[in-house]
């Protein structure tokens, strides 16, 4: 193991080089935390309970498969498995063997799948056969061109693709059946695994994660091993140890849950249950029944903990704290509200994305409310932070919002393939533009308000869409809203509220309106309301503003033009 002394500074990619911490490989991180806590309770997925050492050599057999697979070092694995154990286990043996995981969000469909095959070089894909009404063989196929007499692929589409291997009830033509893997990886010893293991570089690429696509085609964000220090880090931060059960309903493609779930446990010794989806109704049984004491989310997850709470209140008094996205003004009254219905819940606000990955800012523990719900948290170790004007990199004083720019260790080392992209992600001096709006509190806390591209320009005026958002929540007939730009000949763009209205409620779009008049700048009342049923979401709980602004165009640009 090697550790570094003298300082370094890093400037390529904005990332500062570790230069004291011990190099350290996720592919360890189950042996070791098996060698403290050998039969400690791991893992819980549906009715499946996992010792850490039992996690361990779950791990080494589907490291062992994969081997059996011709999977090699440096080879690009793609996984696109909904929550099961079976995730945890493959992607650690992924990690173990030092080949590169590439996780798949599992709400691509045909169309994804293949860019990001093609884009991230994949010589290997996992995925299921069928998982519950969605049938992803079919949906490889019409990607892949599978073979009907080996399990080879030869596509020349993509031409690091070698394998498809299938979790499923039987096997299938042109595929690789993961449970006849099991021979091959008994051929495998031990010290030929334990080889492999030893010979990953901590410095190598370790995962490539694409980021959730809210707009356009996802970037593959290219991270090493050296985020094993960031989970570490705020380990420690939230006092999490052995002692913790986590609830890890998010999805594990997702950068939330695969760090503050399978990494937080393989770290800490903490328990984690893993649920296929979430579900508000599931998630508070468990936490009851399981006694959980760490939750994490986005303001969806808080709001539909809050509300399943208030209509069949349960015994919460294990939970103790969890990361939820608290600062903009949208997630205020929401996080207020889950405060009080979820104590003795203590939420830490934070901030972070794909590039910087999680805690780039934090809340602490004994923060008071106002700082839990009205902040992103304080900047995290490992993390330089400033806000700049977007336009000449002007350092914005406190209270003033501008571009949240980002520089450390955990920040990306680049898109993969992407070298335009790369370039302009950073500023000349290495620091990465977030594209993310905030602005500095007094106390030195920062506040995260929102997307770049979500301000409006209304007739010369900045308007945040999050300050309209978090006036009309407070209206009961409204259960979720979104307020979007529509294109505008005169005043450059308009406001355009999309509401969801709250159950056995009612409002039509003058009540919308008229809710805003006197409450806000004229300019920043909704000049349209359109009501639907269901918001277009990522994955994580995310309503996807794109979608909304073309649809806002679609149905709205005529009329407004001829206004």
């Amino acid at each position: 193991m090697r550790v570094y002394l003298r300082p370094n500074w890093r400037r390529a990619g904005g990332q500062q080089a570790m230069t004291w911490y011990p190099k350290r490989r996720f592919g360890d991180l189950p042996e070791q935390i098996a060698a403290r806590f050998p039969d400690a309770e791991a893992l819980v997925f549906n009715e499946a309970r996992y010792s850490f050492s039992a996690v361990a050599a779950r791990i080494d057999d589907a490291a062992k498969r994969l081997m059996g697979a011709g999977v090699g070092p440096g080879d690009h694995v793609a996984l696109w498995l909904n929550n099961c154990a079976d995730w945890i286990f493959i992607a650690f043996g992924i990690l173990k063997i030092g080949a590169v995981l590439v996780p798949i969000n599992t709400r691509f469909r045909a169309r994804d799948l293949a860019y990001v095959l093609k884009q991230s070089d994949s010589s290997v894909l996992v995925t299921h056969d069928r998982s519950g009404p969605i049938d992803y063989l079919a949906m490889v196929g019409e990607a892949v061109s599978l073979s009907q007499s080996g399990d080879e692929v030869r596509d020349a589409a993509y031409p690091a693709l070698r394998r498809v291997i299938v979790l499923g009830q039987a096997p299938h033509a042109g595929t690789t059946d993961w449970a006849s893997l099991a021979a091959a990886a008994a051929r495998i010893s031990d010290g030929n695994l334990a080889a492999r293991a030893q010979a990953v570089d901590p410095d190598a690429t370790a995962f490539i994660m694409y980021t959730s696509g809210t707009t356009g085609f996802p970037k593959g964000v290219v991270h090493t091993h050296r985020l094993i220090r960031n989970v570490e880090e705020r380990a420690f931060r939230m006092a999490i140890t052995h002692n913790d059960v986590i609830l890890n309903y998010l999805p594990l493609f997702h950068a939330f849950s695969l760090s503050e779930g399978p990494w937080m446990s393989m770290i800490t010794g903490a328990r984690q249950i893993v649920t296929r989806t979430f579900d508000p109704d599931e998630s508070l049984d468990l936490i009851e029944r399981e006694r959980v004491s760490i939750i994490h989310g986005f303001e969806a997850h808080m709001k539909g903990l809050t509300e399943a709470q208030e209509a069949r209140p349960r015994n919460l008094s294990t939970l103790r704290t969890g990361i939820f996205a608290a600062g903009s003004l949208g997630a205020t009254p929401v996080t207020r509200r889950g405060a009080r219905v979820l104590a003795p819940l203590k939420n830490l606000p934070g901030f972070g994305m794909t590039e910087t990955w999680l805690g780039a800012a934090l809340g602490a523990l004994d923060d008071d409310e106002a700082h839990r719900c009205e902040t992103s948290g304080f900047p995290a170790l490992g993390y330089e932070l400033r806000v700049v004007d977007g336009f000449t990199g002007a350092t914005m004083p406190v209270g003033v919002p501008g571009e949240l720019q980002i520089r450390g260790y955990s920040v990306m080392r680049e898109y993969y393939k992407k070298p335009a992209e790369t370039a302009a992600a950073f500023a000349e001096d290495g620091w990465l533009r977030t594209g993310d709006t905030a602005v500095w509190l007094a106390d030195g806390y920062i506040r995260f308000l929102g997307r770049y591209k979500d301000m409006l320009k209304v007739g010369g005026e900045n308007v945040d869409p999050m300050e309209t958002e978090a006036l009309l929540l407070e209206h009961p007939a409204i259960h979720q809203v979104a307020v979007v730009g529509l294109p505008d000949e005169r005043l450059s763009e308009v406001p355009v509220a999309y509401v969801q209205c709250a159950p056995e409620s009612a409002i039509d779009a003058d009540g919308v309106i008229a809710f805003c008049r006197g409450k806000l700048a004229s300019f920043k009342v909704p000049r349209h309301v359109v009501f639907l049923d269901a918001f277009p979401m990522t994955e994580s709980g995310k309503i996807r503003k794109t979608e909304l602004r073309e649809d806002a165009k679609r149905r709205l640009a005529t009329r407004e033009t001829a206004s």
